[in-house]
């Protein structure tokens, strides 16, 4: 019998890099802080309801935050409750999306106050371009809303105005219908359109402050900031430029591969964070940029997924296992709510990651893999700690920003032919 041949790769190594750090310790005061500032603009009755619209997004420390302004909330004599502001996630249906907030620790038993989820909504406008503005009617019956949401650069799109409170009052509180037609019409019209609508929202809805987030280059909560509804959208203007300066990045272009160990829901809308990955396919506008990866290979989906793996078609190579592990319901309803059948669409994959490595060698182009520019990160959230080849040690000794943590070594498999976890130094 003749021994199976593997190809030669390069040895590797694991590198850290300098991010933007402002890491929150005191959630509790802060919140309390930042809502106080601006409660001389609140027009409250004790005992009135408030509805809390939270996402679906695995931000840094977000049930920390969502109990503390509740609590808040109650000190100053409101009822408030939550509810899911996160469009056609989970399924596009209320237990699924109740299951999307319990993974992220947003539960009543956790949070104290009840979390009421459904699907129904109320038409409360109409934009210019002919499209209907739909609202949760759970949040129209309430007599305030608060609406709780990171802000960040769009995975989709650019504009003045991109993921945040805008976007949550439009899309999120839409619920599948209305994100579902938003999408279509952004289609046509572009996704200017957050900004109109949410000036309409804003004006036909009770809301009492937007609460917004930012976090730093590690991903962990930097600001929270309780803005009142007259000025959310300039305000959320100027805090998506401080967002973008913070965020992430991997230090490297032209990447021959780059190796995804985590995909999913809870660290991007799409998987993977276009931003950092620089790859993105869509109806409303294709790009490949920095850091230009020819080939990008997802090992597994993140268990905080629940299933969901819209943006997995982003992806040349995958597992089986990660294929195994996917709702396609889940997927499927995000992704064509999205516009973005193409970003469900599952790659070539193979049963071990030594295979899909395989795979990708032999649709490089390359006249040697052991020359091959790889980059190999935990997921498009953490990029403290990358994995590169040593065809980019120099670029690793001339960047100050960057060091050196691991001697080269070859590519480490298990029994299963499987990629070894990397991991950080223990300090």
């Amino acid at each position: 019998m003749v021994p199976e041949k593997f190809i030669k790769y390069p040895d590797v190594a694991l590198v850290s890099q300098k991010l933007s750090s402002f890491s929150l310790t005191d959630i509790a005061g802060t919140v309390a802080a930042s809502v106080s500032s601006v409660s001389s603009g609140f027009n409250i009755r004790h005992g009135e309801t408030v509805a809390v619209a939270v996402g679906s997004r695995g931000i840094n420390k977000i049930n920390s935050v969502i109990y503390h302004c509740v609590r808040y909330l109650e000190k100053i004599g409101l009822k408030p409750f939550i509810i899911p502001a996160m469009g056609s996630h989970g399924g596009a249906t209320a237990e699924g999306q109740r299951k999307v907030l319990e993974k992220l620790g947003i539960t009543e038993s956790e949070i104290g106050v009840p979390v009421l989820t459904d699907m129904e909504t109320e038409i409360i406008g109409k934009l210019p371009c002919g499209l209907d503005i739909h609202i949760s009617k759970r949040a129209l019956l309430a007599d305030h809303v608060v609406v709780i949401n990171r802000i960040k650069p769009h995975t989709k799109f650019r504009a003045e105005i991109e993921s945040g409170l805008s976007k949550m009052l439009t899309i999120g509180l839409g619920k599948d219908e209305g994100a579902s037609a938003f999408h279509n019409f952004a289609v046509r019209h572009g996704f200017g359109i957050i900004e109109q609508a949410a000036d309409v929202v804003v004006k036909k809805i009770r809301l009492l402050f937007g609460l917004a987030l930012i976090e730093d280059g590690y991903g962990n909560l930097s600001k929270i900031e309780a803005v009142l509804p007259s000025a959310i959208i300039n305000r959320e203007k100027e805090l998506l430029k401080d967002a973008r300066k913070m965020m992430g990045s991997i230090p490297f272009d032209s990447i021959d591969l780059l190796i995804v160990d985590f995909f999913g829901k809870d660290i991007s809308g799409i998987g993977m964070d276009s931003n950092i990955t620089g790859r993105h396919r869509d109806i409303v506008g294709d790009f490949y940029a920095y850091p230009h990866a020819k080939r990008i290979f997802v090992r597994d989906l993140s268990p905080g997924s629940d299933g969901n793996g819209n943006g997995i078609g982003l992806a040349d190579i995958t597992t089986t296992r990660l294929v195994n592990g996917l709702d396609m319901e889940k997927t499927y309803a995000n992704a064509i709510a999205a516009i973005s059948p193409e970003k469900a669409a599952i790659p070539v994959h193979f049963n071990t990651d030594r295979k899909c490595l395989d795979a990708c060698a032999k649709t490089l182009g390359l006249d040697s893999m052991e020359n091959a520019r790889i980059v190999r990160i935990k997921s498009t959230k953490h990029l403290e700690y990358i994995q590169v080849s040593k065809t980019l040690e120099n670029e690793v000794l001339s960047n100050p920003d960057i060091e050196g943590v691991s001697p080269w070594e070859p590519l480490k498999f298990d029994e299963n032919n499987n990629l070894l976890p990397f991991t950080p130094p223990v300090l």
